[in-house]
């Protein structure tokens, strides 16, 4: 199974990912750490096709997803989730990455971002300000 857990910086993403990955035995790949796979960029994008289109026989992983671009490398077949937060949240937990400081330009890139990936087709929606992750899991695990 292929699973694309696709949402915007800190909204919980890495966490799902890895709370699903424990539950399900799944590899995650990252954002563009397919590139790790050739040289060029378009060869490690076709490679990383063919292992996403092979792990859909059989293999689980997981895909997390922040930039619009990569959600065309999900495969048909693919478990798409959507992750959401509240802004406040986000705001809070970019805060924390950033040792306690949000320079007002980071604030408003975060404040334009908000949404993007809101209609991006999914199958599940995982909204980490409000949503049980361990009954989430459950979903993929029952």
């Amino acid at each position: 199974m292929v699973i694309g857990i696709i949402g915007e910086n800190c909204s919980g993403k890495s966490t799902l990912a890895e709370a699903l990955a424990a539950s399900i035995g799944a590899e995650i790949i990252t954002g563009k750490d397919y590139l790790r796979m050739a040289k060029s960029e378009s060869m490690a994008k076709l490679l990383f096709k063919k292992r996403l289109a092979a792990a859909l026989e059989g293999e689980n992983l997981i895909y997390v997803i922040t930039e619009n671009e990569h959600l065309e490398l999900l495969p048909e077949g693919a478990v798409r989730v959507l992750v959401k937060a509240e802004l406040a949240d986000i705001k809070e937990r970019f805060r924390e990455r950033m040792h306690g400081v949000l320079p007002p330009p980071v604030e408003q890139m975060l404040e334009r971002r908000h949404g993007a990936f809101d209609n991006t087709p999914h199958e599940y929606e995982f909204n980490s300000s409000k949503d049980s992750l361990s009954e989430f899991i459950d979903t993929f695990t029952v």
